[in-house]
């Protein structure tokens, strides 16, 4: 009865109840975003807010992208695999004086509803012209001009 018990309480006191969340990116993202105006803030203050970006992007004005990403394991019967809490983005675009002059906010559910394009570029492998099929002859007759693979080792 006694090993029973002690087994049981190890068992037990191995087992956790709150969840374990993984986070990624910058906490508490849609907060700290609030205390962000648009033609007021500057750069400096981004930076000590949020700290560095994720990712930058420079066309006519550099655009700031901040993420925040957590995720938890799932129920057992869901055989561990992650589930998404929450997936927020940031966009922070600045002109060339440093001051922010627009922010978006997007959350999981803003995600879901962008649409991307359908469309595909093909690129046909297949048909080569007369000159390249020529040309890479040349070229392997360059390369190998005996006939065999440079480098190999023969047990001659």
């Amino acid at each position: 009865m006694k090993i029973i018990l002690i087994i049981l309480t190890i068992f037990l006191s191995s087992c956790k109840l709150n969840k374990i969340v993984n986070h990624h990116g910058i906490h508490n993202l849609e907060i700290k975003s609030k205390e962000l105006f648009v033609n007021k803030s500057n750069t400096n203050e981004i930076s000590r807010l949020l700290g560095p970006p994720s990712s930058t992007s420079y066309f006519d004005n550099k655009v700031l992208i901040y993420l925040e990403k957590k995720t938890s394991n799932s129920k057992l019967h869901k055989l561990g695999k992650k589930k998404l809490i929450t997936n927020n983005v940031l966009l922070l675009e600045v002109n060339n004086r440093g001051i922010l002059i627009s922010k978006k906010f997007f959350n999981k559910e803003d995600l879901n509803k962008i649409k991307f394009s359908e469309k595909e570029t093909r690129l046909e492998v297949g048909k080569k012209s007369f000159i390249y099929k020529t040309l890479s002859g040349v070229r392997s007759k360059i390369n190998d001009p005996l006939g065999k693979k440079r480098g190999s080792i023969t047990g001659k």
